[in-house]
């Protein structure tokens, strides 16, 4: 059975998009994995359709109702195969690699897609909703999270890249952010190629790469570079320098 993809959306018409296009949308021609977006909306229970209401304690805005968005959960998880639910949020957990090479590993996942305020909590407790953020900045709706999600998943199932050691390669796939990549013409506007990659020396090349990389995270996600190297976060801190967050 292929990868199964439910989103839940005030706007169905927004999927697949981008994922309609390039490898993912080649895989999905092919069946490699599959989409369905549902209507939240189609799970109203009045004549006017509606998915929200005013929110408690007052503010701005309006909440998602839980009766409606738990029926519309209900019947995802019943139309498919047991997956992972989850809610796009900027308060949720970062996603990592990590959870997306898991969530790639199983059968699909269920995510909803919230607007407004937000989403009712009681049913994000009910359903034990996992709540992931794609990084700390609020869009206006979960479908462009939900994008992003599916596309760092749907890359990693079997036969979507076409060379599997790539993705070993990448950043976050070992903790570090990827080295530069270089290709011809061997100089370009003054700047050159660094020689080691012209010198089919693989293991000089791949120290290297290796230590560019180790270079550019220390430089550009320190937060990064202190989970591997949390001693030398303490020593920098020790020493006067800023310890890493």
């Amino acid at each position: 059975m292929s990868w199964q993809a439910t989103i839940l959306t005030l706007f169905p018409e927004m999927f697949p998009g981008p994922l309609g296009h390039s490898l993912a949308g080649r895989a999905l021609r092919d069946g490699v994995w599959g989409l369905e977006a549902i209507d939240i909306r189609g799970f109203a229970t009045d004549r006017h359709r509606s998915v929200d209401d005013t929110p408690c304690g007052g503010g701005a805005g309006m909440v998602l109702r839980p009766d409606v968005v738990d029926a519309a959960i209900g019947a995802a998880l019943a139309a498919g195969p047991a997956r992972p639910a989850l809610v796009m949020t900027p308060r949720g957990v970062p996603l990592s690699q990590t959870r997306v090479r898991a969530l790639a590993e199983g059968p699909g996942a269920i995510l909803l897609c919230g607007r407004f305020e937000g989403i009712d909590q009681r049913v994000i407790e009910a359903r034990g909703l996992e709540e992931i953020s794609i990084g700390d900045y609020v869009l206006s709706g979960g479908e462009p999270a939900a994008m992003v999600l599916l596309d760092a998943c749907i890359r990693l199932l079997p036969g979507v890249m076409g060379a599997a050691a790539s993705a070993e390669e990448e950043s976050f796939s070992q903790g570090l952010l990827e080295y530069p990549h270089y290709t011809r013409p061997t100089e370009w506007q003054g700047r050159a190629v660094p020689p080691v990659l012209l010198s089919g020396h693989h293991a000089e090349i791949a120290r290297w790469r290796r230590a560019e990389a180790e270079r550019i995270t220390r430089e550009r996600r320190p937060d990064l570079w202190a989970k591997l190297h949390p001693d030398a976060a303490g020593a920098g801190a020790m020493d006067g320098r800023p310890a890493a967050a």
